[in-house]
């Protein structure tokens, strides 16, 4: 009986050794991942909430190193060069650390990302990048700590910090227009119909040389005759480019084809630019 008693108590005594408690984290942590161009972003930060604290000037003081949110510091990943206030940061990852201010934030880009917070010890070799930033008050409360990247364009993204009433901003330059470039030289090497077609509405969408892509699109159209879509985008580039007559007839080509197709978005988007220039 005496075995028996002594089993079933190292048996809970087991038992409450493995058994643990699972609570939500208080600062819990977010992955965003962002597409800039041709550029993958990521960025890795934990989210602590105000709980009616006063946040900046209080439990974040001024004009003192931040580690930009809780636990582990703050981590941004770049899979090619971007551009930080004039500053070229070489693909790869980040910390980003702050000193916020009541009117103008330092924003840093480490390159040593694996601190726990702030490091031990501040190495001013290892700031990649540096840029002041503007704080721009809101009005209402962002309760939890806040990063986005917002006003996203093919080759540019602000890097949003929001919290408390306070909003910053970081811009960061993108070189998606020379990777293009250097894409079309090298595919114009040997390209095929979808590559010159690519080559052409970047141009046309992007406001570049309109005569470029007049070209590429012709060359396109010549060699894949049987694609709506492809006629679609000559009218628009005759058209951008000055000539009507073309573009209706690249147009007229389109909606005959999407008819056959049953593309109804194609004809009823070619019906809607003859009757603005004037064909229907």
């Amino acid at each position: 009986m005496k075995k028996l008693f002594l089993l079933v108590c190292v048996a809970l005594i087991s038992i409450g050794a493995y058994a643990q408690i699972q609570t939500p984290a208080p600062s819990p942590s977010q992955k965003i991942e962002q597409k800039v161009g041709l550029t993958d972003v990521t960025l890795e930060y934990s989210r602590p909430a105000m709980k009616g604290r006063t946040i900046f000037g209080g439990l974040v003081p001024y004009d003192k190193l931040w580690r930009t949110g809780a636990n582990a510091n703050t981590k941004i990943t770049f899979s090619d060069d971007v551009t930080v206030g004039g500053t070229v940061l070489k693909a790869g990852s980040y910390a980003v650390y702050t000193k916020p201010g009541s009117q103008f934030w330092e924003v840093y880009f480490y390159s040593d990302s694996n601190n726990w917070g702030t490091p031990q010890t501040w190495d001013d070799a290892k700031v990649a990048a540096k840029v002041k930033a503007e704080a721009y008050p809101m009005p209402m409360d962002i309760e939890s700590f806040t990063m986005s990247f917002d006003d996203v364009t093919n080759d540019s993204a602000n890097l949003g910090i929001l919290w408390e009433k306070t909003y910053v901003g970081v811009p960061i330059k993108f070189g998606t227009d020379k990777m293009v470039a250097a894409s079309i030289d090298q595919v114009m090497n040997g390209p095929a119909a979808n590559d010159y077609y690519a080559a052409a509405v970047y141009y046309l969408e992007s406001g570049k040389d309109i005569n470029k892509a007049k070209t590429w699109i012709d060359k396109a159209v010549e060699l894949k005759s049987d694609a709506f879509w492809y006629f679609r985008q000559q009218s628009l580039i005759y058209a951008k480019a000055g000539d009507k007559k073309g573009a209706i007839k690249a147009a007229q080509k389109s909606l005959e084809m999407a008819k056959a197709a049953g593309n109804d978005d194609y004809i009823a988007l070619n019906q809607k630019s003859l009757k603005e220039w004037g064909a229907l």
